[in-house]
């Protein structure tokens, strides 16, 4: 088959960016990029099994455009601090971010990108910290339940379980009920880096060839090291019992103004998630599909991110 994809933006050099460091809780140290510095800061947030890589089509057109562009890894990702404790879920991610961004890089607001678990952690530091998120662009992702409006949804005929196992979810069980078991048989670096390309390759997540052979092992690459691969399980755990320092802000709405785009070539993410984000978001724009693109929007349609995100935020960058 003949590859037609939309034209994407060239692709940085791995070393394009420089990477900084900065402690935003005790004994644990954030990785970010951090470039257009004086611009109306972006906070992008990635999700799994990605890392700050998955931003790296983004960030130089969004700098360029006068954005501050800040891209971090979440805690024991990418080139960030595991945790010594193993303290990993949702809040903890969305406080390190809030310290990166507000208390670190001195930012009293701020928009938020993020897909996947990256979605997941935009909605609940857009309901955590008020007045801290001016907007935000979410995709791909699960939007909050409102179990208070359970009529909506039978209505709608939606199952209350917006994470409903379809034949592609069998990895949220292995990761989140099994990750002993599971990571007992990925006990080589090549195993590990075949358990990650599948999700780029395999799992059909993402629309065909948007990834290149070097696109795969830049993608997958931070995952070579167990501990790491199996803290990206984390979020999965939560789901079979995984203990949490506080619930997540989840099951109310967003009352941020937001964007919603879909890229309906995921067969991960279930196909409802446009109609579960009508009632997600009071104050939304779309949802908007954006075709030939599945999971990885970010990456598999650079080109149409990075111009709707310049223009949803332009009225707030810096005269």
């Amino acid at each position: 088959m003949t590859n037609l994809r939309p034209v994407q933006p060239q692709t940085p050099a791995r070393g394009a960016f420089e990477i900084h460091r900065a402690e935003v809780a005790p004994d644990m140290n954030l990785a970010y990029l951090r470039e257009g510095v004086g611009g109306y800061p972006l906070l992008l947030i990635h999700g799994y099994p990605e890392s700050k890589r998955i931003w790296w089509r983004n960030v130089k057109p969004l700098a360029e455009a006068g954005y501050e562009v800040i891209v971090p890894d979440l805690r024991g990702y990418g080139d960030s601090d595991l945790s010594e404790k193993d303290e990993y879920d949702l809040v903890l991610y969305s406080r390190d971010l809030y310290a990166l961004v507000h208390d670190v890089l001195g930012h009293e607001r701020c928009g938020l990108l993020g897909g996947d678990v990256g979605g997941v952690v935009l909605c609940d530091m857009a309901a955590r910290y008020p007045g801290f998120v001016d907007r935000t662009i979410f995709f791909n992702s699960i939007p909050p339940t409102l179990y208070d409006r359970e009529d909506w949804y039978t209505a709608r005929g939606l199952s209350m379980n917006a994470l409903e196992h379809g034949p592609t979810g069998d990895y949220r069980i292995r990761q989140g009920r099994d990750p002993e078991k599971l990571l007992a048989e990925l006990d080589t670096p090549g195993r590990r880096r075949q358990w990650v390309r599948d999700f780029y390759e395999h799992r059909l997540l993402a629309s065909p060839y948007s990834f290149e052979e070097e696109d795969y092992d830049f993608m997958v690459e931070p995952f070579e090291d167990a501990r790491r691969l199996a803290a990206g399980w984390a979020p999965y755990q939560l789901e079979y019992g995984r203990p949490m320092t506080e619930a997540p802000l989840l099951f109310q709405p967003v009352e941020v103004p937001t964007l919603v785009l879909y890229g309906p070539d995921d067969h991960v993410v279930p196909k409802d998630f446009p109609k579960r984000c009508e009632i997600a978001f009071t104050k939304r724009t779309g949802p908007l599909v954006i075709p030939d693109c599945g999971h990885f929007l970010q990456w598999e349609r650079a080109d149409v991110l990075n111009e709707v995100a310049k223009f949803y935020f332009a009225d707030l960058r810096p005269v």
